[in-house]
């Protein structure tokens, strides 16, 4: 599947089940490169920095999506529907790499590096349209190993 297939889809909000979102080639010429990443209407950006052995989300949102795109680091993203009690899907991601999340899908993000991604959302993201379209769930969590001197994700 293409970049403008996969987006089409979101579009008419059927929303693929694999969370891996192609990006097709790069054009690329005596000036530089051109790599399209997203091919969607949305309504807002936000850059986010993560400290190692953070987790974000352990929620879901109501009616928003959102697409993840790596400029630095790793995340271990975690998922599943609304409402199942079964073991979260989980998949890492790491520079270059973008995934998608659609609404009423609990998921979460755990950060074993440093790192720092980009995020496409449907809905605005200021800090109280963001909190009024989510439901908290506690889909994983951290601990440090102290032997080890590494987090662990459980889930």
């Amino acid at each position: 599947m293409k970049n403008d297939e996969y987006t089409n889809l979101v579009e008419k909000g059927k929303y693929p089940e694999d969370p891996t979102v192609p990006i097709d080639h790069s054009f690329v010429n005596e000036n530089g490169e051109i790599k399209n990443i997203l091919l969607q209407s949305f309504t807002s950006v936000a850059i986010i920095h993560s400290k190692i052995g953070s987790i974000r989300a352990n929620h879901y949102h109501k009616t928003d999506w959102h697409y993840s795109y790596i400029l630095k680091g790793l995340i271990s993203y975690l998922w599943r529907p609304v409402g199942l009690s079964d073991k979260p899907k989980m998949i890492n991601y790491s520079k270059n790499t973008m995934f998608f999340t659609p609404p009423m899908v609990e998921h979460a993000m755990f950060f074993p590096v440093e790192s720092t991604f980009i995020t496409f959302a449907k809905n605005r993201r200021d800090h109280e349209n963001h909190e009024s379209d989510l439901v908290r769930v506690k889909l994983a969590d951290v601990i440090f190993n102290k032997e080890k001197k590494q987090y662990q994700l459980r889930y």
